[in-house]
């Protein structure tokens, strides 16, 4: 039995240094691509997550002024889409529970609040997030996202 175990034990083989080494390295250039891969789909996600905040608290206003026949004010902000507004103009055909379910406004993918304009100047309202720099303007993924330039904005090489 020991004989077995002798050959056994020259048989074996284990990796070399290098042969570690550059399994090593394949492994670090596959995580380098797929990371920088993620790194651009994560803006698209975000993009694509404000185009979609965005068109359904569009919904929920259209729905408000439906019912009452006025959007909220500047100064009742989004909040009135979920609590009836005291201040003027009191809407008086308000939603039971309000316009938008679960009792509380999303913020944007860079945990902003969505910020609410009426009137807007690029129509009845102005619905926006700031963007990653979370500041008025700026470009690529910084810039302004708004319903009205929703349909327009890329990040990176999205098509």
């Amino acid at each position: 039995m020991q004989k077995m175990m002798k050959k056994i034990d020259k048989k074996q083989k284990g990796f070399t240094l290098t042969e570690i080494l550059i399994a090593i390295a394949i492994v670090a250039i596959m995580s380098t691509v797929v990371a920088l891969n993620f790194l651009g789909e994560t803006d698209k996600a975000r993009l694509i997550r404000v185009k979609n905040d965005l068109t359904s608290l569009q919904a929920a206003l259209n729905s408000y002024y439906s019912d009452n026949g006025f959007f909220p004010t500047t100064d009742q902000g989004l909040q009135a889409l979920v609590q009836k507004p005291s201040q003027e103009p009191v809407p008086g055909n308000y939603r039971r529970g309000g316009y938008i379910s679960g009792g509380s406004i999303v913020k944007d993918p860079w945990d902003s609040s969505y910020q609410y304009i009426s009137p807007g100047q690029n129509g009845e309202y102005d619905l926006f997030s700031m963007g990653a720099d979370k500041r008025p303007g700026g470009e690529g993924k910084f810039q302004d996202i708004g319903t009205w330039n929703m349909n327009t904005v890329k990040f990176n090489d999205e098509n």
